[in-house]
């Protein structure tokens, strides 16, 4: 098959151009294997396989995957994409940036709060068009969902950029997440446009059937849909043998919907690393164990 727009020559089944991006129909593409037959009450987690895509105003691509994530957003003059703090990687000279607690003041204590910068990004491309890339702080891969009309809830530490139409408000995640060390808030994000959201290590997508149930370890937890329900609780029966088993708080998921699990732990990385840190009570030494 052909680009209509290009007419660069292109695998079948391919939804947008390699080479200017356009978004190609639909008609006569086969539904994706990953989806299981069945599968409904949810519009799922739409990833475009090539990493590539457009939305209203800019082009994006995410490249190096998995370990080493970049995204790419080539944005049209006079538009804007919002990121959080401390997330860009490099800009056209061109692209203006500006920071601001978006919210005001109480949004910036919440999302303070969630483990999020008070601050919020904005990257506009002003006279002509502009380039921002992005890249998390830890090794890792990034996905670039593409939200139609969707909500969904985001790890507080995995939220990277997203269109500045949508709506990305910080909600209380309840009590017993402050004990699963993951804080008390996750992020909500609504509304149609591109979302990046980030992992260390690579991304694993499960998609759940109606009444499905599925257990995930907090620290693995990226993102996942608004229709799936989800409770906190301890990983075994009794503390005793939750404690043994070497696992905290796990949440527990109800279909339909997907999940995003990240298959690398932070904090069970601090863990390890943690012994070959200085001593703060010694001479000043490292500590290679014993």
């Amino acid at each position: 098959m052909n680009c209509p727009k290009c007419g660069t020559h292109l695998a079948e089944g391919s939804s947008f151009c390699s080479a200017c991006g356009n978004r190609l129909g639909t008609a006569g593409v086969p539904p994706s294997p990953r989806q299981p037959s069945g599968y409904s009450g949810a519009h799922g987690i739409h990833i475009d396989e090539d990493s590539r895509g457009q939305g209203s105003g800019y082009n994006y691509e995410v490249l190096h995957q998995p370990s080493f994530s970049l995204a790419v957003i080539k944005l049209q003059a006079e538009q804007s994409i919002q990121a959080e703090a401390g997330a860009m990687v490099s800009m056209s000279a061109n692209v203006e940036l500006q920071s601001q607690m978006k919210g005001g003041l109480f949004g910036a204590i919440k999302r303070a709060a969630g483990g999020e910068s008070a601050f919020v990004s904005t990257f506009t491309a002003r006279g002509g068009p502009g380039e921002v890339t992005f890249a998390p702080g830890a090794p890792g891969d990034i996905a670039a969902i593409e939200l139609s009309n969707q909500t969904f809830f985001v790890q507080s530490t995995s939220y990277l950029a997203g269109d500045a139409s949508l709506t990305v408000d910080t909600k209380w995640g309840g009590a017993k997440s402050f004990f699963g060390g993951e804080g008390l808030f996750v992020l909500l994000v609504q509304g149609q446009g591109l979302l990046l959201v980030s992992s260390f290590g690579a991304i694993h997508r499960k998609r759940l059937q109606g009444g499905e149930r599925y257990v995930v370890d907090t620290g693995h937890l990226v993102a996942w849909e608004g229709t799936t329900q989800y409770t906190l609780r301890k990983a075994a029966a009794g503390f005793f043998r939750s404690v043994m088993s070497g696992e905290g708080i796990v949440a527990e998921f109800t279909g339909p919907g997907e999940l995003l699990i990240q298959t690398r732990n932070l904090a069970a990385l601090a863990g390890l690393l943690k012994p070959f840190f200085p001593s703060q009570s010694g001479g000043g030494g490292f500590s290679l164990g014993s």
